[in-house]
This record gives structure tokens, C-alpha cells and sequence, in this order.
């Protein structure tokens, strides 16, 4: 199989923390590549700034330059980012703020069109093949389909969920939404855009949430918890409920829930999940079940979410800390050309010429999958990162 057509074949991303694989670098760039869209936190620009921040992986992961974007308001002041995904088919990036969702051209880094959609944005996830992204509103009642050529509605969905969070699945058949106020895991048939299946219900409205390569197992956060629970997307039932020992509950900065971001190593032998009030990264065993509970890294401020490198080497929480995954120890961090702390709300990255991934960072984790679990020797894994509250 071809490398281009893998690479579409990953190029279904979670919005938010989502992350995929791409096609092509741009504007001359080469190597491995991290980007960064910002702000992270709310509309602080103290976190960060406003744009599209690029990082060089292979040189210690130094900053290279700032892509601007749209997402500002009738004042010229920039708007909070909310999600992003990409296609490795189309080579184009997508930015939704809480107003719009804006489109970037990979290779010439220029925007190709911003527009406002009813009830605003959140978290939305494209679909494999790069033609259509469903694009939920800002906790309203529906999902919006989009054509993601031009930014046009071909349908909408209306649960009645608080629509906030979106993964689309690898195999492309279904894409699963989840919002703020129900404890269901809605799942569509991508065929006809129309929900098929509920799992659950959970202990409380689902926050962050992720699903493994095969589609088979669902990880989420859930409002009151510290910790996570895992749902059957076969069976449609609630398996387990892993609380993390050994630490107490406190009041968190943003979310408003005790793990808000949950994460697959990409061999998916590994969960981790975020704790704000203890500004921890917990870590569990997943190759039995339930997860058990191995180890946390201390993080420098309150985790939002987390992804992982594509060779599985380093996991990037929100916080912008470095984390080497063998050895648990923080290896570095992320800081702007001021030399400020980015706060990655969103992120993606670039591998080599012909290869780029897409993720965001300070949001939630989608989780970890690979294109195909016996190609371990190509850097094709997609990580789908999924979201709860925005900050």
C-alpha cells in the first residue's frame, strides 16, 4: 500500500486534541514538527499569544515560527480556540473557534475561508477520506455536518446533549459525539449522518473521552470523578469505573471536573489520565482489565488534556511539559519566541516530507490508534483526543 493512501486512510481526527497524520509539509518545512494553535487558555494571550505555533521535534523542540490565523472578534481581538483537525488527503487544517471554524492550506500556510455557524463551535472531527467534518455547536442541542471543501452544511444532527465533544472513527463508519449535559456516548452511521447507537449511560455527563484503534472500547471522562470509565461500543454497556488511588479531589482552574483529558499510549498498552487539583499525569497498566493504576509524573500547572507523540516517546499534556513515557521524567517544555509557556490548546505535527500530524493539546485526549497494528515500523498512528469542557 502506497504512503499517500495511508496516510488517508488516518486522516480522521477528533477535534481538540485531536491528532492525525498529514501529508506534506509546508512553507519549507522539514523534519518533525509540532503545531500549536493558540490561545490555549480562554482568550488569555499570556498563554501563548494568537496563531498557529510551529516547533522543530528533532532540535529539542525549538521554536520556528508563528502561522497567523483568523478567530477574532469585531474588535480585532482574538476569540478562544476550541478544536482542530486536518486531512492528509486534501493537505488542509481546521481551526473552530467559539464563532467559527476557519480552514488553512497546509502547504502555502494561508487561510482559505472562515465562517460562523449557527449556535457556534466545538470540538469537530474530519473524516478519513478529508470530505466532511462534524462540527458540533458551542453545548447546544446539534451537530452540524459540513462539506469541508467549502464550509457548507449538509446536515444536522439534534440530540439534545449540550454538544461539545466529537472523535470520528479510523475505519470512517462512525463518528461518536458526546455533550456536556447527557451520560450517553451517541454514535452515528456516517453513511446517512443519523445516530445508531447510545452507550451508557455513564455515571455523569461525559467530559474528554477517547476510542482504541478497533473501535471496540470507549475511554471517558465523566463530571465528579477522578479518573475514568470504559464502555463496550460493541454492546453499548458501561464496563468499569477506575477511580485513581491514593489522591484526593480539590477545586480545579477550568473544566470544572476533576480529569478532564484521557489518553492512549499509540500501542494502547497504557492509559493516562489528567488530575488538575493534584497537577498529575496518573498512568495505568491497560493491558489488563480493568486498568491498573502503575504511577503519576507531577506536571508544572493544572492539566487539560493529553496526546502522545506518534513513536509513543514523549506524551504532551496541555501544560506544555515534555514527558519521556519509558522513564516517566519530564525531558522539557514548550515556550514561545518570548519565552513564555505555550499552553497547546491545540496541536499537530509534521513528520519528515511527506507525513504531517494534527492534535491539540490543552484539550482532551481522543486516544491512541494505529493505521494498522502490525505496521509498527511507520509513524502512521493517528491519536484521537477528545474534549469536555472548553477553557
Amino acid at each position: 500500500m502506497g504512503i499517500r493512501r495511508r496516510l488517508r486512510r488516518i486522516a480522521g481526527i477528533g477535534a481538540v486534541w485531536a491528532l492525525a497524520v498529514f501529508q506534506a509539509a509546508g512553507a519549507g518545512l522539514s523534519g518533525r514538527c509540532l503545531y500549536c494553535a493558540v490561545p490555549g487558555v480562554r482568550n488569555y494571550l499570556e498563554y501563548g499569544g494568537h496563531g498557529l505555533i510551529v516547533y522543530d521535534i528533532d532540535d529539542d523542540y525549538r521554536f520556528v515560527k508563528r502561522i497567523p490565523i483568523g478567530g477574532v472578534d469585531e474588535n480585532g481581538r482574538p476569540i478562544n480556540v476550541k478544536g482542530v483537525c486536518a486531512s492528509a488527503t486534501t493537505d488542509r487544517i481546521y481551526i473552530s473557534t467559539l464563532r467559527t471554524m476557519m480552514c488553512l492550506d497546509l502547504r502555502t500556510e494561508k487561510l482559505l475561508w472562515e465562517k460562523p455557524y449557527e449556535g457556534g463551535c466545538d470540538r469537530m472531527a474530519i473524516a478519513p477520506d478529508g470530505s466532511h467534518i462534524y462540527l458540533p455547536s458551542l453545548e447546544k442541542h446539534h451537530w452540524h455536518v459540513v462539506d469541508a471543501r467549502g464550509g457548507a452544511v449538509i446536515k444536522c444532527i439534534d440530540i439534545h446533549a449540550g454538544a461539545h465533544n466529537t472523535v470520528y472513527g479510523l475505519g470512517g463508519g462512525h463518528a461518536y459525539l458526546a455533550g456536556l449535559k447527557s451520560p450517553f456516548l451517541r454514535v452515528t452511521d456516517t453513511r446517512t449522518h443519523s445516530i445508531v447507537k447510545e452507550v451508557g449511560p455513564f455515571s455523569h455527563s461525559i467530559r474528554p473521552f477517547t476510542v482504541n484503534r478497533a473501535e471496540t472500547l470507549c475511554y471517558v471522562n465523566v463530571n465528579e470523578l477522578l479518573g475514568f470509565e470504559i464502555g463496550d461500543l460493541k454492546s453499548g454497556k458501561k464496563l468499569h469505573r477506575v477511580e485513581v488511588e491514593g489522591f484526593k479531589q480539590g477545586p480545579v482552574k477550568r473544566h470544572g471536573c476533576p480529569s478532564h483529558g484521557v489518553g492512549l499510549t499509540p500501542d494502547e498498552s497504557e492509559v493516562w489520565v489528567t488530575d488538575a487539583w493534584n497537577r498529575r499525569m496518573h498512568i495505568f497498566d491497560n493491558t489488563v482489565m480493568p486498568p491498573r493504576q502503575v504511577t503519576s509524573v507531577f506536571l508544572r500547572d493544572e492539566p487539560g488534556w493529553v496526546t502522545f507523540r506518534l513513536d509513543g516517546k514523549h506524551a504532551w499534556p496541555s501544560t506544555g511539559d515534555i514527558v519521556d513515557v519509558k522513564s516517566r521524567k519530564i525531558v522539557g517544555g514548550l515556550t514561545d519566541e518570548q519565552g513564555a509557556v505555550s499552553w497547546a490548546r491545540r496541536w499537530w505535527r509534521s513528520i519528515g516530507k511527506t507525513e504531517m500530524s494534527c492534535g491539540r493539546v490543552i484539550s482532551l485526549v481522543w486516544g491512541g490508534r494505529n493505521d494498522d497494528a502490525n505496521r509498527r515500523d511507520e509513524l502512521l498512528r493517528v491519536r484521537f483526543q477528545c474534549v469536555g469542557r472548553g477553557l
